[in-house]
């Protein structure tokens, strides 16, 4: 059994498209979907568009969530950007999306923590970074979930982590459209995969347990970053195109 796991694609559909030529030559049994599909100062409806047609299953992200809650007035400027471009039937597969999914007896989904999708799980914010989290935080933040393998993203940042006291294994698979960026929430902070690269993540089942690899792809993340400085969002230009944020402002 081999699983493709997917991430936070932010619209960014070049680097979907490398995933996708990447999965056709890997072939994985399932591809499974942990959310932010759309939202960016790129590529939103083209993104959605291929994404309508692979009938992956899809953990909503936060940012799907805010697309399909809030009126547009509302949104910050990456989500109404998004909003304002996106298709009838792409907010009607957007609506499709789930909180989370537990793909097997094995596999749990989300996209934040398991029930907050807006919390990270895998990261942890202390000062101006996000940090690897210590075990007992960790089995605080699942909050009881118990499937051997969660699979969550958000954080953009790619890890697995095995939690002793459990046997469990926690899956970040990164971001496959955006390295970095800063948020404020729950202080102002940011994240940086340190490289341009989209990524995704594969996890196979052997003889001897699930093995796990982290693919990083290039693509023609200039012209990405040359999009989003084009939409006036030169924060992502800096990001797409150095896989850094830069300095905390």
């Amino acid at each position: 059994m081999k699983i493709a796991v997917v991430s936070d694609i932010h619209g960014n559909v070049l680097a979907l498209e490398a995933v996708l030529a990447d999965l056709k030559q890997e072939m994985p049994d399932v591809i499974v979907n942990l959310g932010d599909c759309v939202s960016g100062p790129l590529w939103p409806e083209e993104t959605a568009a291929i994404l309508r047609e692979t009938n992956w299953p899809t953990v909503r992200g936060n940012h799907d969530r805010f697309l399909i809650e809030d009126p547009i007035e509302k949104l910050g400027p990456t989500d109404a950007f998004t909003a304002e471009r996106l298709s009838s039937d792409s907010f009607d597969w957007l609506k499709t999306t789930q909180a989370t999914i537990r793909l097997s007896d094995e596999v749990f989904l989300c996209h934040g923590t398991p029930d907050d999708d807006d919390r990270y799980l895998s990261e942890k914010v202390e000062g101006p970074k996000g940090h690897l989290p210590d075990e007992d935080t960790l089995l605080a933040e699942i909050n009881g979930e118990t499937s051997p393998i969660i699979c969550c993203g958000h954080t953009h940042i790619p890890r697995v982590i095995r939690l002793h006291k459990t046997g469990q294994t926690i899956l970040n698979p990164g971001s496959v459209g955006l390295p970095s960026y800063e948020d404020t929430h729950p202080n102002k902070h940011k994240m940086e995969a340190g490289s341009p690269h989209a990524r995704y993540a594969l996890m196979t089942k052997g003889a001897n347990g699930w093995s796990f690899q982290e693919k990083m792809l290039p693509y023609d993340w200039e012209a990405a970053a040359k999009q989003a400085e084009m939409n006036k969002r030169p924060s992502w230009g800096r990001s797409l195109r150095h896989g850094f944020y830069g300095t905390l402002s």
